[in-house]
Parts: structure tokens; C-alpha cells; sequence
């Protein structure tokens, strides 16, 4: 298995304004991101690659995973260090094929059993949620903290919990066993992505 740092898991959201999308990751990963996922839901190939080109260059900077959402021939394109799936994407083990042993690949799972079957199927990790609501992705499915803890507890490999995670209520998770916090508008809409890191990464500390 692929060792990974979820503490605190950037997910990005759209990037038109590319400079200050770029800005924000970096400040994040000062504050201490630990590893980030460029998602992209709408963008062409060419522009997905172009800007996965540029968010390597700061992940690699200081030594941060970088995880492409969904794509895993921009992944492949840029060598990238992992994907991420859904249950609506390219199958997990298929995926793990294609992309080999030595890449992380992350599996969103909103049940044990999805949960189950990814680690079966060589998943490094899951996602898990949305375990507040959320207004970035409008199809996900809710999941308790009951819920979470039995996917924590079902499977051997780490968890991080994604969906409407703000400093107000990151603590409630903290007691749940994930070994993360999977953010998107927390740091992407934050006025300072930096402290939001560092604040985000406190709580899950203690």
C-alpha cells in the first residue's frame, strides 16, 4: 500500500481565474496541506493538462502528493502521484491496472460495502461523505458520522471524510478514526488559505 499524509486533503473547485487559483494552492500547502486533487468537471483535455502542468510544478516544489480527479490519462499525461474515482468513474481495479502499483489511487465510497469492495479491488485510500452539506457537489450522498465510523472500522486502509467541512464544525469529526479532512470551499473560497490550513490542521491534531 501506498503511504499517504490525508490530514488535511485540498480538493479543488473551478479554476477561472487561473493566477489566484494557483496562489491559493500554494498558500494552502504553506499552511500545511498535505496533499492535493485537481478537479475539474468541466474543462477540455488540453486546458485540464495545461493546468495540472502547472499545480505539479508547486506540489512538487514542496514535495506535496498531487491527485487528479476522475482523469487518469492527465494523471498518466503528467505523471502525476495518484487518482481519485468515484463510484461513477472508471472502475478501481481497472484503474489500478492502468495506472500500476507504485501510484496512489483514492476511491470515493459512501458505504461499507463500496468501502469493502475498493480496498478489495487495491485502493490506497477513501473518501468518504458528504458528511455536512455541501454546495460544490450537488449529487452526494449524505453520510452520518455513525455511518463513518463503521466504514472507518470496516476497512484497513485510511479514510478521509469530504462534505461541508468548515472550522466550525471540523471537530465533530475528530473522534470518528478518519485520518483526514477533505476540503474544498474552506480553502478555496478562503480570504487567507494559509491560516484556514493551519487552522484546519489544529483541529484535526488534537
Amino acid at each position: 500500500m501506498n503511504e499517504i499524509d490525508l490530514s488535511l486533503y485540498l480538493v479543488t473547485d473551478n479554476s477561472e481565474d487561473v493566477g489566484k487559483f494557483l496562489n491559493t494552492i500554494e498558500e494552502a500547502i504553506k499552511g500545511g496541506t498535505t496533499v492535493v486533487q485537481l478537479r475539474e468537471k468541466t474543462a477540455d483535455t488540453l486546458d485540464f493538462y495545461n493546468l495540472a502542468l502547472k499545480v505539479k510544478e508547486i506540489t512538487t516544489k514542496y514535495n506535496v502528493p498531487l491527485i487528479i480527479n476522475d482523469r487518469v490519462d492527465v494523471a498518466l499525461a503528467i505523471d502525476a502521484d495518484g487518482v481519485h474515482v468515484g463510484q461513477s468513474d472508471m472502475p478501481c481495479d481497472v484503474t489500478r491496472r492502468l495506472i500500476g502499483e507504485d501510484k496512489i489511487l483514492g476511491v470515493s465510497a459512501s458505504t461499507v460495502d463500496e468501502a469493502k469492495k475498493a480496498q478489495k479491488d487495491g485502493a490506497d485510500y477513501i473518501g468518504t461523505g458528504a458528511v455536512f452539506p455541501t454546495a460544490t457537489k450537488k449529487d452526494a450522498e449524505k453520510v452520518t458520522k455513525r455511518e463513518l465510523k463503521e466504514i472507518v472500522d470496516s476497512i484497513d486502509i485510511p479514510v478521509v471524510a469530504i462534505g461541508g467541512i468548515t472550522l466550525e464544525n471540523a471537530h465533530e469529526l475528530t473522534d470518528t478514526g478518519i485520518k483526514g479532512f477533505s476540503v474544498v470551499s474552506a480553502i478555496m473560497s478562503s480570504e487567507n488559505p494559509k491560516k484556514s490550513s493551519e487552522e484546519l490542521l489544529k483541529i484535526f491534531n488534537s
